[in-house]
């Protein structure tokens, strides 16, 4: 299992869904930073489920145990290490899938890789639920990046075809959420969505949607060409977390519609600095940072598990079936991604800082 990432700053993730924990090692911290595990706490608690009727009824404490690398609240240069606790497990919900293969599950390919022998439980290692510690290991970068002079700002782009205002692209909206709010910066779009979700959950089914992410304060010059630029780094860490399918950096996909002209990003002197204009590129030129806020989004496919009755094949006894899946779920994964997706780009983004 590929389950590390990072050069100066070396992140390994570790565990099952139902196992008896699971949890990060982060290798490369710098010893003497201070890090607040209260705001790491809040971060956490943002990506946790059972709070509403459009996330998994599943409640976690997801409170780390700290067995390494910090002196009261001060990194000390050894490696980082917290783990969890899964205490809220219902194994036997997997029990009655008698070898129907889950649509859109990593189940038939992960039977065919591990011959079998894969945990099913929660789906095990492929389990979102392996995002936890990637959040821990984000919301530590978001605090390091912060002293460091970036910040990081993110809302909920769409729901379906819900849509909310994008960023601009060079005046980021600043707006910050607490745990427990909707992350729109329209309150009555995030009303809709909300709706919207709760109705599809009721329907049994699932819908995906779209995060807007940005990081401002990110100096000149961060990133390596050729493969170790800052889109390729952030892109590697984002698909990670489970349900990504697709990320713009910038206009993005945008861009195709426009002539060189339009899109590109036009220099002026802010005094002695440097500036672009525009800001098409997402802050990022040659896979290099350039000052302006560097800007992505990413697509969040439907949640697979859903409760319509699907058709299947039963590779036990190899033959087509159509049954419900059971458990617990959620319609929407796109609000408990949101953390999940500045946690991702954070670790990038603070092992390419440590290599400038």
């Amino acid at each position: 299992m590929s389950s590390t990432f990072g050069s100066k700053l070396k992140v390994q993730i570790f565990g099952q869904s139902h196992a008896k924990g699971l949890g990060v090692v982060m290798d490369g911290i710098p010893a003497g930073l201070k890090i607040d595990l209260e705001e790491v706490q809040r971060f956490l608690d943002r990506r946790a489920g059972g709070k509403n009727a459009y996330s998994t009824a599943r409640k976690e404490a997801d409170t780390p145990t700290i067995l390494s690398g910090m002196v009261g609240d001060t990194t000390c240069g050894a490696p980082l290490c917290a783990i969890f606790e899964n205490a809220n497990t219902r194994s036997g919900d997997y029990d009655k899938l008698q070898g129907n293969l889950r649509p859109s599950h990593a189940d038939y390919a992960a039977w065919v890789k591990y011959n079998g022998f894969q945990d099913k439980s929660g789906g095990g290692q492929f389990s979102g639920r392996l995002t936890l510690p990637l959040c821990f290991a984000g919301a530590v970068c978001i605090q390091l990046l912060r002293q460091q002079g970036v910040n990081v700002y993110s809302h909920i782009l769409s729901i379906g075809d819900i849509q909310d205002e994008k960023y601009d692209l060079v005046n980021i909206n600043t707006k910050t959420y607490e745990p427990g709010e909707f992350p729109t910066l329209s309150s009555e779009v995030g009303t809709r969505m909300v709706d919207f979700m709760t109705q599809v959950a009721k329907e049994g089914d699932s819908v995906g949607g779209i995060v807007e992410c940005a990081f401002m304060g990110m100096p000149v010059g961060v990133g390596e060409p050729i493969y170790d630029n800052v889109e390729s780094c952030i892109s590697h860490v984002m698909f990670g977390v489970p349900a990504v399918k697709g990320i713009e950096f910038g206009m993005g996909f945008d861009g195709v519609k426009q002539r060189g002209s339009q899109c590109n990003d036009a220099f002026y002197l802010d005094g002695d600095t440097v500036k672009t204009k525009t800001n098409n590129s997402g802050g990022i030129q040659g896979g290099i940072t350039n000052g302006m806020p560097v800007v992505f989004r990413v697509a969040l496919k439907p949640t697979p598990s859903i409760y319509k009755a699907q058709d299947t094949v039963n590779f036990r006894d190899k033959k087509e079936v159509n049954f419900q899946i059971e458990g617990r779920h959620d319609p929407c994964i796109v609000p408990r991604a949101l953390p999940c997706v500045e946690a991702a780009a954070a670790v990038a983004l603070y092992d390419l800082l440590l290599q400038k």
